[in-house]
């Protein structure tokens, strides 16, 4: 096992605040497929073709097509795959191929030397929220929350060329409609967050990060109300919810009840943790687990406005 540093200051390591960004992409640039957790049931026809028309060259990762239990190989062969590209400076981005779970089991085998000093994207959701966790707790290293190979075929035209653009460094602005539920207000940070279940998983670990003066994102899938509840709690015990510049809920989709009903629903879950902050917070964002998950560029600058008349997202 190769120990991550804590930081990048205390590694020696740069810091990604130093040199902003990793470079957009541009045609004839690489992209590397790889799955970092569960294995792939079909092939990613359609996924290929659409980054090839994009002009990007696509690498397949021999975890793409391999099998062990219901992971894409071993943990060892799994983070063999991923250092392979991270340490390729041919390679400008790597988009993990589907989430499910299995991260966890392999992110402490990688070794990111090589990516602190030649950044570049990392693209995914779902389970990948831990390693997008990872790269900015330890890197302060942006990466993109979006559409996988996986679900590419099912996404919408939206989400699609919303990953085009976050990929090829364009203009993304978001304008949503108002919930009633929304508290309104004006919040600017860096953008952090993902799957609930998976920053729970990743609290007092390596790869948990700083939720002070940041705005947070967090998405679910399959979870009942009462976890909902739950884990918001324990991030609000942690001290996590208490510093937010703003709070922003997207998709949490396949919420399950007990047959006595939990009586709230996700936004007022949601609102009753966070009753006592004054920071904004807004629902129904499209991304997380929906066919239109809308990309958002993690550990990146983010201004949140939220009004009676709609919401407006943007990086500034």
């Amino acid at each position: 096992m190769i120990d991550n540093p804590p930081n990048a200051a205390s590694s020696g390591l740069p810091d990604f605040r130093t040199f902003g960004l990793p470079s957009p992409l541009k045609a004839g640039d690489k992209i590397a497929i790889t799955c970092p957790a569960k294995k792939l049931p079909n092939p990613m026809t359609d996924a290929i073709k659409l980054l090839q028309s994009w002009g990007l060259e696509v690498v397949l990762g021999d975890t793409v097509n391999a099998s062990y239990h219901q992971f894409a190989g071993d943990d060892a062969f799994r983070a063999k795959d991923l250092q392979r590209f991270i340490d390729d400076d041919g390679i400008k981005a790597i988009i993990a191929a589907r989430g499910g779970y299995g991260t966890v089991r392999m992110i402490d085998l990688v070794d990111f030397g090589r990516f602190a000093q030649t950044p570049k994207w990392v693209i995914g959701f779902s389970d990948i929220t831990l390693l997008h966790a990872h790269l900015f707790a330890n890197f302060n290293a942006p990466s993109i929350h979006g559409q996988m190979p996986m679900t590419i075929p099912d996404a919408s035209a939206r989400s699609l060329d919303t990953l085009r653009k976050a990929l090829f460094g364009e203009e993304i602005r978001y304008q949503l409609k108002p919930n009633a539920l929304n508290r309104n207000g004006e919040g600017q940070g860096l953008l952090i967050g993902g799957n609930l279940s998976i920053l729970l998983s990743a609290s007092g670990s390596v790869s948990d990060m700083d939720y002070t003066g940041k705005i947070l994102f967090i998405e679910d899938i399959g979870e009942y109300l009462y976890a909902v509840d739950r884990m918001l709690r324990t991030l609000k015990r942690a001290g996590k919810l208490q510093h937010l510049k703003g709070l922003i809920v997207g998709g949490f989709t396949d919420i399950k009840d007990n047959d006595i009903p939990f009586g709230q629903t996700i936004p007022e879950i949601v609102m009753d943790v966070a009753n006592e902050y004054n920071y904004p917070v807004c629902f129904d964002f499209p991304a997380g687990h929906v066919t239109d998950n809308c990309s958002l560029v993690l550990g990146k600058m983010l201004s949140l406005s939220v009004t009676d008349q709609e919401v407006n997202i943007f990086y500034p």
